[in-house]
């Protein structure tokens, strides 16, 4: 799908109101737009995150390999957001959206980095170096944009692909935290259950 941009601003949003795909004006704060909104910021975290893995001491091969598993979330969150932007009585074969072989494709990539790592004995707590710790942002936005699709379904119908993809997208933000954490010999702190005295 061609897209060309050619204005930044136009005004039609002063009054508080932005339009869906397709033209029809909603309010700036209605569920669907705080849906994608929410998918939008994930997208701008996990840009983040790139520059930090370019910058990173990983190895060459580590960095494009990163690299590259975060910049295809960012395609699949642009496409889910478009996706949401879209109401759901205007079925449009070929528009942008998250598909059940995008989930199986993070399943494949956590598997893959869970082979080298050892089970928690407990919670981890969100920490690290600056890519670790960016990384556990970027999983906790996206689960709150994952509650935000939920909250949306509840009143709209919404492609459940969408949920289901941001909630093992926030599995694989948290595996891959783990992950670069330990390539780069960064210490897990863990959560300890210490009784309250009272």
């Amino acid at each position: 799908m061609a897209v060309r941009i050619t204005r930044v601003y136009t005004r039609t949003g002063d009054r508080g109101t932005t339009g869906l795909v397709g033209g029809r004006r909603v309010a700036k704060d209605s569920p669907r737009v705080e849906s994608y909104g929410a998918v939008d910021e994930l997208n701008s975290w996990v840009g983040m995150t790139r520059a930090l893995v370019n910058a990173s001491p990983l190895a060459e091969e580590e960095r494009l390999m990163v690299g590259g598993v975060l910049e295809e979330i960012q395609q699949r969150l642009f496409d889910l957001g478009a996706q949401l932007a879209a109401p759901p009585a205007r079925p449009h074969a070929g528009r942008p959206g998250v598909s059940g072989g995008d989930v199986t494709g993070l399943e494949r990539t956590m598997d893959r980095l869970l082979a080298g790592l050892k089970p928690l004995p407990s919670f981890l707590l969100p920490g690290g170096g600056a890519l670790t710790a960016t990384l556990h942002i970027c999983r906790t936005v996206c689960r709150r944009a994952e509650r935000r699709v939920v909250a949306l379904s509840r009143r709209e119908t919404v492609e459940r692909n969408g949920v289901v993809y941001l909630n093992r997208l926030s599995d694989l933000l948290f595996v891959l935290a783990r992950w670069t954490g330990h390539r780069l010999g960064e210490p897990e702190l863990l959560w300890v259950n210490k009784p309250r005295r009272r």
